[in-house]
């Protein structure tokens, strides 16, 4: 049977193939920031009630910083000035066969749109590229799962209280069949070539790159 890849995998990959060879076989720590958006977000569409969401981000992260509470704050301001629907399900797991992805959704509403929630600021305008790359991913697991049509979703901005609809256009669906391809490479073994145009600034994987990884293979 064929592995199916994670849409953060397929995100990853439109970024940097190289770098999701190099964190594919990590564990990860979910971000203090992520985890109180992930809880603020369970809430909209009734009061929010900070202390409340707050014990619940120590439930999930017994560790979390105190800045993170000072964030949650911030999230809870912003939030409050803005309607949000209230799902029919959250955290619906969904996979397109066909594509070879699977992922997690973090909302579906009853409209048959559904919302993933994002711990970055809002940009000025829109969604950020990798966004509408996730929400293409998620359109086509969704209709597979669900067996019906699936126009777009929303992309939550918790902490800047914003909520953008994205209706994935031809041009996102190429960039994700093209990261697709880029990530089934890698967990075929094979070791994805530098882009042209890396975002090698602030990756932690510059050194390992730039001597370059070699196959197991190789040292035999």
């Amino acid at each position: 049977m064929n592995e199916y890849i994670p849409v953060s995998g397929v995100v990853a990959c439109h970024i940097c193939p190289r770098r999701y060879y190099f964190e594919r076989s990590e564990e990860r720590e979910e971000p203090p920031r992520y985890t109180v958006c992930k809880q603020v977000s369970m809430h909209l569409g009734e009061p929010l009630e900070a202390e409340r969401i707050w014990q619940e981000v120590l439930c999930v992260l017994p560790d979390a910083p105190p800045e993170a509470r000072e964030f949650l704050d911030e999230c809870v301001a912003a939030c409050r000035e803005t309607a949000w629907q209230t799902p029919v399900q959250t955290d619906l797991a969904v996979e397109s066969d066909l594509l070879g992805i699977r992922g997690r959704i973090d909302k579906v509403f009853s409209d048959g749109t559904f919302a993933v929630t994002r711990s970055s600021t809002a940009p000025k305008a829109g969604v950020y590229g990798t966004d509408r790359l996730r929400v293409a991913c998620y359109v086509a697991c969704l209709r597979e799962t669900l067996g019906r049509a699936v126009t777009g979703g929303y992309v939550e901005y918790v902490a800047s209280g914003t909520c953008r609809f994205v209706e994935p256009q031809p041009r996102d669906r190429r960039e994700m069949i093209r990261a697709i391809r880029a990530a089934k490479r890698v967990v075929a073994g094979d070791i994805p070539p530098r882009p042209l145009r890396a975002p090698c600034d602030g990756c932690p994987h510059s050194e390992r790159c730039t001597t370059g990884p070699r196959r197991l293979s190789d040292l035999f």
